[in-house]
């Protein structure tokens, strides 16, 4: 059973750089079968993708995000990373992991997420 768990600071302040981790366990973030997501959820707000990593290292961003945000891996550790740099308030929310054998849209495994707030 593959299980994704988030980790990260839950405080950045205003124009840092978030940056988060997913640790994966159960399967290999290099088997061909999992597109890697990270997805956020602000307060009363709608799920909004930010991006993934495939299987061979490649990634694919949300265009409204793309200029700040950097999707990473380690296979030593089969995790995979978020950076989103220059953060505002406007991204404070629930970020996700999360795994698609679509790539994108549609997910069948999720981490439990972790609440990132962003203020001074």
């Amino acid at each position: 059973q593959v299980q994704l768990q988030e980790s990260g600071p839950g405080l950045v302040k205003p124009s840092q750089t978030l940056s988060l981790t997913c640790t994966v366990s159960g399967d290999s973030i290099t088997t061909p079968t999992y597109f890697w997501s990270w997805i956020r959820q602000p307060p009363e707000k709608g799920l909004e993708w930010i991006g993934y990593i495939g299987y061979l290292g490649s990634t694919s961003y949300n265009p409204s995000l793309k200029s700040r945000t950097s999707i990473s891996r380690d296979t030593s550790t089969n995790q995979f990373s978020l950076q989103l740099s220059s953060v505002t308030p406007e991204d404070t929310a629930v970020y996700y992991c999360a795994g698609s054998t679509y790539g994108q849209g549609k997910y069948e495994i999720w981490g439990q997420g972790t609440q990132v707030t962003v203020s001074s």
